[in-house]
């Protein structure tokens, strides 16, 4: 991996981990499904007017949307709604690289070497122990639901890449189209029209801030690059990046919430990231490519595809 992409993928990390102090500040003024519909009707608007339609058939966009949007974001802010702490939360979502490992594996052929499973299984333990010490940082529900985000961003990962779009963000504006309107419905339902409506007309300045912090820079920037590495390189090689994350997101969380990890958070932490550690250090490098050599597209990716939605 180029060291270029690497410190990309770094950035995006730093993103990522800031943006769950501004999911929390946002939920002081909007429920959840709100704040993820607001999240993704700001990104598409007015965007899908400004760049082309993806290269991806529209099937995949509209996974795409749903998993990542529905799914995995509405879980999430969910979690971070009924209890599960900013901090640990960063954590448990990152889970999603021995997911998406183990997904990549069974559906992509992209085999894993020993010391990846051996890293999925350590992961996997230390997700365990944030269960049994999850301590005031994270409910039951909340656990759940995040473990059901990772899992949910894992497949979109795997949506990604047998996509093979060509245009990363024109895939990620396009897609923001699909969400809004299921969680708005959803919202309707849970919470009442009313909420809805008097959560977004009373919206302060910090809950705009944290909306556009999430809308434009963590998604447009952050998987608007991720998705570009991810159509580039394995699964294997950009998902274990995301261990990185819970570092940035326990120290912004410890910053600017004032969150302090339990003996048990922090042992459960170690774990993950030991495991994630593993994941990283046993990737595949081709055997023969130099090292500069320029970082080979998915498979996918030379599958003609029509222009536009069929």
């Amino acid at each position: 991996m180029r060291m270029s992409h690497r410190l990309q993928a770094v950035v995006v990390a730093a993103i990522w981990g800031v943006n769950f102090v501004a999911i929390e500040m946002g939920l002081r003024d909007l429920p959840p499904l709100v704040l993820t519909a607001l999240r993704f009707a700001v990104v598409t608007v007015p965007l899908v007017f400004l760049v082309p339609r993806p290269t991806a058939r529209a099937r995949y966009v509209v996974a795409y949307g749903l998993i990542l949007g529905v799914l995995k974001f509405g879980a999430l802010f969910t979690a971070l709604a009924l209890g599960m702490g900013a901090g640990l939360g960063s954590l448990v979502l990152q889970s999603q690289a021995l997911v998406s490992v183990l997904l990549a594996a069974l559906l992509l052929r992209e085999r894993p070497t020993r010391r990846q499973l051996a890293g999925v299984l350590v992961g996997s333990a230390g997700i365990g122990v944030i269960a049994v010490a999850g301590g005031g940082h994270a409910t039951a529900i909340g656990f759940a639901l995040t473990l059901f985000a990772a899992a949910s961003w894992a497949v979109a990962n795997v949506v990604v890449r047998v996509s093979g779009e060509t245009r990363p963000l024109s895939l990620l504006v396009w897609s923001s189209l699909v969400p809004p309107l299921p969680l708005l419905g959803l919202a309707a339902v849970v919470d009442g029209p009313d909420v809805v409506w008097d959560s977004v007309a009373g919206l302060s300045w910090p809950g705009l801030a944290a909306l556009g912090y999430v809308a434009y820079v963590s998604t447009l920037v952050g998987f608007g690059i991720w998705n570009r590495l991810i159509g580039h390189y394995s699964l294997a090689r950009v998902a274990p990046f995301s261990l990185l994350v819970p570092v940035f997101g326990l120290a912004a969380s410890w910053l600017f919430l004032h969150e302090r990890m339990t003996r048990g958070e922090v042992l459960a932490a170690l774990i993950v990231l030991a495991g994630l550690a593993l994941v990283v250090g046993g990737t595949r490098q081709p055997a023969t490519a130099p090292a500069d050599a320029e970082p080979q597209p998915s498979p996918a990716a030379f599958t003609p595809s029509r222009p536009g939605p069929p």
